[in-house]
């Protein structure tokens, strides 16, 4: 899910430095709330976690560009699951600068375009969480339909944003439309897996339930919500 060099370009480049600004405002929020209810050290140490993850995600796992953009399997939902919505977007938007930094400089230009990209759909499965998952469920117990539901939103958010800025910037001509369709069409099949390895995190998860008050998680994998 990286936006290609030169379909966002010129003065309307702009809009991605607001929607990033709004999208990092975002994740602030959540990670403030983090820090509330667990402290700084439980906070920093999944947000370490998750952008490691994050990088492996785009860096060392196949990815393959087609379209207008590249094919990643990034496990957005997942990580909301292990590590809750600040820790979350804290390392999608760190794996995504590092990736940036250290292998791929071309991509810095669309850094506020991706970062929205992968930030606004969090925020939609945190939102869908809590109206899909009863309070009394921890993360670790949830069935194939929730899960899924919540893959999809994450998924379908990325989707969505990555056809955005396509048309944004390209516009709505024939070889513009056919680009979105053939990313889209392949980014169907990280929607099909992505429910998978998450009930399979999630199953390990379950082995590991000594690390339930370890802070390394979010207390909802293992508990239900206070």
């Amino acid at each position: 899910m990286h936006i290609e060099p030169g379909v966002v370009d010129g003065a309307k480049i702009v809009l991605s430095y607001v929607t990033a600004a709004g999208a990092i405002g975002y994740a602030v929020k959540q990670s403030l709330n983090t820090i509330r209810l667990d402290g700084l050290v439980p906070l920093a140490v999944r947000s370490v976690i998750a952008t490691v993850l994050v990088f492996c995600f785009f860096q060392v796992l196949p990815h393959y560009p087609i379209g207008v953009s590249e094919v990643h399997l990034i496990l957005g939902a997942t990580l909301f699951l292990m590590f809750g919505a600040g820790a979350a977007a804290i390392g999608l938007a760190a794996g995504l600068l590092a990736q940036g930094l250290f292998f791929v400089p071309a991509d810095l230009p669309q850094y506020g375009m991706n970062v929205t990209t992968l930030l606004v759909p969090l925020l939609a499965v945190s939102a869908l969480a809590r109206r899909v998952i009863p309070a009394d469920i921890p993360y670790k117990d949830l069935e194939y339909g929730q899960v899924f539901a919540l893959s999809t939103a994450y998924q379908g958010g990325v989707i969505a944003w990555v056809a955005f800025w396509a048309f944004y910037g390209q516009g709505f001509g024939a070889e513009n439309l056919a680009r979105v369709g053939s990313f889209g069409a392949a980014y169907m099949a990280v929607i099909l897996i992505e429910p998978l390895v998450d009930l399979a995190i999630l199953s390990v998860a379950k082995t590991l339930h000594r690390f339930g008050d370890s802070k390394i998680f979010h207390a909802r994998l293992y508990r239900a919500a206070a």
